[in-house]
């Protein structure tokens, strides 16, 4: 696989730069209920607006531009438009049996994309990474406090789904799968056992993104585990890199960031948010505030992948890709 190689070959080269935040980039539009629904939906049964995946067949065109202007502004690596692509996220809108379609045609959008700006720059090959959200079930805790011994999800359940996903993502060009926002582990593992079952029927070698998120200043993920204790619990698998996104601003993720770091043979990658949540849910942070603070993460040797979260946007990442371009990435022993 030639994008394999490039991949491997630029992350040892340098810092990779992630792309931002996709939702963000899509309140702009301000898309109405009859934007979501376009034509193909416009009598379904339930209410639409919200469900940013299903804009990947409704509004195709907005998905590829939000993509053009993060790869314009320096990035690597485009994260496709599917973060509740499940059959569980998606049973919110009776939309499980377009599943599949979502995902494939997700991928698809960011694979032209990155072809172009690839055969543009050769030095510069841009690469898709399949983005795989938490869904909206725990497999770990009991939403109900009076029976803590009650799931609202099985293991199983959340492999076959997560399966599925995977599968068209890579069938629609998804060079990376990125199973990210994790806030519970046992989740994630399910992700990547469907993961590796395809890495093993199809014979191929995917290349893995791992990235949680720690919920508050505890330190811990949502499930309860530290920083250190969510690094091993997924370094069973040859990852292409392990990190933290969401949730925290750059600031605050630094420590986790170095727990981590000194105790992993993969990738790091980081992608914060802009800042911490205002009175109003908004975020505040300019491109400059986040670039100051990422300047840490560099000088201190800490990471190979680098974007944003929540509130950033395109500005962002071009501050944040210049400002990495004077930097090398911390060195790692990178194995196909």
């Amino acid at each position: 696989m030639k994008n394999l190689e490039q991949l491997y070959k630029a992350i040892s080269e340098r810092i990779l730069i992630l792309d931002g935040a996709m939702g963000t980039m899509i309140q702009r539009y301000n898309f109405s209920e009859e934007d979501y629904r376009g034509e193909r939906f416009k009598d379904w049964e339930s209410s639409l607006k919200g469900n940013n995946d299903l804009l990947s067949l409704t509004q195709p065109e907005a998905i590829e531009e939000i993509h053009k202007k993060y790869l314009e502004a320096g990035a690597d690596i485009l994260e496709t438009n599917t973060f509740s692509g499940t059959t569980i996220a998606m049973a919110d809108y009776h939309m499980e049996d377009l599943v599949y379609e979502l995902n494939y045609e997700s991928a698809k959008i960011a694979r032209k994309v990155c072809d172009e700006f690839t055969v543009q720059n050769p030095n510069k090959p841009r690469f898709v990474a399949g983005s795989i959200g938490p869904t909206n079930r725990t497999a770990s805790l009991s939403p109900d406090v009076n029976d803590p011994g009650y799931r609202a999800i099985t293991f199983d359940e959340l492999r076959i789904a997560y399966k599925q996903q995977a599968e068209a993502l890579l069938d629609g060009g998804s060079d990376i799968l990125l199973v990210e926002t994790i806030f519970d582990t046992l989740n994630a593992k399910a992700a990547l056992f469907a993961i590796d079952q395809i890495q093993e029927e199809r014979n191929i070698k995917i290349p893995i993104m791992v990235s949680g998120t720690i919920t508050d200043a505890s330190g811990r993920t949502l499930s309860g585990q530290t920083a250190e204790a969510f690094l091993i619990s997924v370094s069973h698998l040859n990852l292409l890199s392990v990190g933290f996104n969401c949730a925290l601003g750059a600031k605050q993720l630094t420590p986790y960031l170095e727990a981590i770091s000194s105790q992993s043979e993969f990738g790091i990658s980081a992608y914060p948010n802009a800042g911490l949540p205002n009175a109003f849910g908004q975020y505040d942070e300019t491109a400059s505030q986040m670039a100051e603070q990422v300047q840490e993460y560099l000088e201190k040797g800490l990471i190979n992948i680098i974007g944003g979260c929540c509130g950033t946007t395109p500005e962002h990442i071009k501050a944040i890709a210049d400002l990495a371009n004077n930097y090398e990435p911390r060195r790692i022993n990178v194995t196909i």
